[in-house]
């Protein structure tokens, strides 16, 4: 008899017992449809009503560096159409590599939003489009007036605004390049596996993000994060529960009123998990970062453990979402110099 010791084999771990049972996803849906919607295929203006010649001009003008001084910034320097609509830096370079103050946002689903930028001192896209191309940290282009030259230097443009525009004595205004723009954004809708799962589809998210969406509710984050983008739809004082350290006064650079020192609009969460580094600032570089600082200064809960973290980044990752046509953010063929048409300005 063969006496030599055999080793036992080692004891499988036991796998870890979920924190949450998986909910319904009929009752999860329910709780969901009454904050949360699913996103429109397009974010439609009446009072810039879409033509495809407006969509068509806007995406040149989104792609052209010559509405910078330098001539090396376009909108999609900083937001970067392949990239989520943002740089992924903590704030972006502009003319002469001048950073701003706050991070970019996303640029997709942007037109939900009920107000642009983070101090909301925008209220739609098309007034939005006009002000980083005269910021002289962004594009730094002199005036508005130095940008419609330039615009009226290239024949091309000269062509498309007057097609675009067909009843304006003056087509080529800073307003008409904001409706341009601001329609080829309006276009920039990026539905999901969530935007499935609202409309029906029960299958569409798993059983960790369902955890993770039934979570979200129970938290209140759909106290601020609500609607098509969810987020976008109010401002909040960031530190709610906690102070916040922030030099950024938000708001009250715009309105001057103390109550909206340290308010921001709330974020979109479409796309959250390509769009690091979170927050106005940048400081916050992952999802587990965020969370855990949404936890602190705005949760009365403090914090969250590592299944509730797991739990919402599932159901987070299932706000990412696809154009329904991929070539609509393909970049155009741009309009040539005219005689008269300014070179770069490094100065």
């Amino acid at each position: 008899q063969d006496r030599r010791k055999v080793a036992a084999a080692p004891a499988t771990p036991a796998k870890k017992k979920p924190s949450r049972p998986v909910p319904s996803a009929a009752t999860v849906l329910d709780a969901a449809k009454k904050y949360l919607a699913p996103l429109p295929a397009r974010a439609e203006s009446a009072t810039n009503p879409t033509t495809p010649e407006k969509i068509a001009l806007g995406r040149q003008l989104y792609y052209d560096p010559r509405l910078s001084k330098g001539q090396d910034v376009s909108c999609n320097t900083c937001h970067l159409l392949d990239k989520a609509g943002v740089d992924n830096e903590l704030t972006s370079k502009g003319h002469k590599g001048q950073r701003g103050e706050r991070n970019s946002p996303t640029v997709y689903n942007a037109a939900t939003h009920f107000a642009q930028f983070w101090d909301g001192r925008a209220a739609t896209v098309e007034d939005q489009a006009q002000m980083p191309i005269v910021n002289p940290v962004e594009m730094a282009m002199a005036d508005a007036g130095y940008v419609l030259r330039t615009l009226k230097s290239i024949p091309g443009y000269v062509d498309a605004f007057k097609a675009t525009f067909p009843g304006d004595a003056e087509p080529i205004t800073m307003e008409n390049l904001g409706r341009a723009i601001g329609s080829f954004e309006r276009g920039l809708m990026t539905p999901g596996p969530f935007d499935e799962f609202l409309g029906g589809k029960m299958t569409a998210l798993n059983g960790d993000a369902l955890r993770g969406l039934e979570l979200f509710i129970e938290l209140n984050c759909v106290s601020c994060h609500t609607g098509p983008a969810i987020g976008g739809t109010m401002y909040q004082k960031l530190g709610s529960v906690k102070a916040y350290e922030t030099k950024d006064e938000g708001r009250f650079k715009i309105t001057k009123n103390p109550e909206d020192k340290y308010v921001f609009k709330v974020p979109s969460l479409r796309n959250i998990s390509k769009t690091a580094p979170y927050l106005h600032d940048g400081s916050a570089a992952t999802l587990d970062d965020v969370l855990n600082v949404m936890a602190t200064y705005q949760l009365a809960k403090g914090s969250l453990d590592d299944d509730e973290r797991k739990y919402l980044t599932a159901f987070l990752t299932s706000l990412d979402g696809t154009l329904a046509d991929p070539g609509y953010i393909t970049k155009p063929e741009l309009p040539p110099n005219g005689p008269e048409t300014p070179g770069p300005d490094p100065s």
